[in-house]
């Protein structure tokens, strides 16, 4: 590759040896000079258009939210842990500008959309038909092992610290939390998503 970037790693491939394939999702570049990107063996040397169009015919039905009034630096980590799930899209609900460098590139095979508040996310799920699950531990919320999780849903995030905004409880159709057991009130919100994204996984995953 001609230009460095975040997304290289150690575990990559040189340049293809032997005749080239001929199939389109391959890259002309990444065949002649190596693919060192973060991703699977399976997208060795595809373009990145050729992998969003392949993650798009088996994306899962839940889709993930986030409130960014802080500019919190977690939900870059939250949009690469959404692409790991395979979650379909994520949703930005605030400020149009996030952190991208938890994202580590993934946020080029991962669909992003944003809303400008909470009401008109609100209004977008509501003609979706998709719950809206927060995740927060507030008083009624059910562990995420024992609570009920739909196939189809929007899992529901807010900020580090605040967690998330009485407009965003108030408009959520169920509330789950992550049990704890040492000292701390609260774990970190990108990893917090992370254990909501593999419970669905577990649960609904092929």
């Amino acid at each position: 590759m001609s230009e460095e970037t975040a997304e290289q790693s150690t575990y990559g491939v040189g340049p293809w040896t032997g005749e080239w394939p001929t199939d389109p999702w391959y890259d002309p570049e990444l065949l002649r000079e190596g693919d060192t990107r973060n991703v699977i063996d399976r997208y060795r040397y595809w373009s990145m258009a050729a992998i969003v169009a392949d993650l798009d015919t088996r994306r899962h039905p839940f889709h993930v939210a986030i409130e960014n009034w802080q500019h919190d630096m977690n939900i870059g980590s939250i949009v690469r842990s959404a692409n790991a799930f395979l979650a379909d899209t994520v949703h930005i609900i605030g400020r149009r500008r996030w952190n991208r460098r938890g994202a580590m590139v993934t946020d080029r095979y991962q669909h992003v959309v944003h809303h400008e508040d909470v009401a008109s996310f609100l209004s977008w799920a509501r003609g979706e038909k998709l719950p809206v699950i927060a995740v927060d531990n507030v008083g009624d919320a059910q562990p995420v092992n024992h609570a009920e999780l739909p196939e189809a849903c929007v899992l529901l995030f807010g900020q580090e610290g605040p967690g998330l905004s009485p407009e965003a409880l108030a408009g959520a159709d169920g509330f789950i939390e992550i049990t704890q057991y040492g000292s701390t009130r609260s774990i970190n919100a990108s990893a917090a998503a992370a254990v909501v994204m593999y419970e669905w996984c577990r649960r609904y995953a092929d």
